[in-house]
């Protein structure tokens, strides 16, 4: 597929999959492209943060993906291929964003990185970021990953010893082929 036509990569996943590093890679396999990490838009809230994983976070969570979604047409206006990572799961993060890009007119691509639940924790565990949820929020949200129902066809499942770039070549795969437009 065309760069010009590729659809907005929301890569997502729990914490610990890959979901940065993969983001990367597939955008360094493009001549011109963009990887927004959502998570970074949270930590622009000044005052009235919430974490994103509490329930009475919903406003929160759907405003500030709503403007991820925003940013990321702006982006693909410009000609870059775009790609959003985050933990970006439906009924809490993903409509937002898919709405804001698909009300613009440009196609949407989804994909979850799933590995083994105790690889996503030993991963996560291993990061020095004040800014990770502790090892049971880490599998609540993978576990939230785990049944996608409508959306899971839109799930890469990973083995513990998969590399980053083996993992980079299905989603471009599914990228280029359209598997994983919504």
């Amino acid at each position: 597929m065309a760069a010009d036509q590729k659809p907005i990569l929301i890569l997502t996943g729990a914490p610990g999959t890959g979901k940065t590093t993969v983001a990367r890679l597939v955008a360094e396999r493009a001549d011109r492209a963009v990887h927004i990490e959502s998570d970074c838009f949270f930590h622009f809230i000044a005052s009235g943060y919430l974490h994103p994983w509490k329930p009475e976070s919903h406003e929160q969570n759907k405003t500030v993906m709503r403007i991820v979604g925003e940013v990321a047409v702006r982006y693909r206006q410009a000609g870059y291929q775009t790609i959003v990572d985050g933990i970006i799961i439906p009924g809490w993060f993903f409509e937002p964003p898919r709405d804001a890009i698909k009300a613009s007119g440009f196609d949407v691509a989804y994909a979850v990185l799933r590995p083994p639940l105790a690889v996503a924790v030993k991963r996560a565990a291993g990061r020095r970021s004040s800014h990770l949820p502790d090892a049971v929020v880490v599998e609540q949200l993978w576990h939230d990953f785990s049944d996608l129902g409508a959306l899971e066809r839109h799930a890469i499942e990973m083995t513990p010893h998969q590399t980053p770039e083996e993992t980079a070549g299905f989603v471009a795969e599914g990228l280029d082929s359209g598997t994983l437009t919504t």
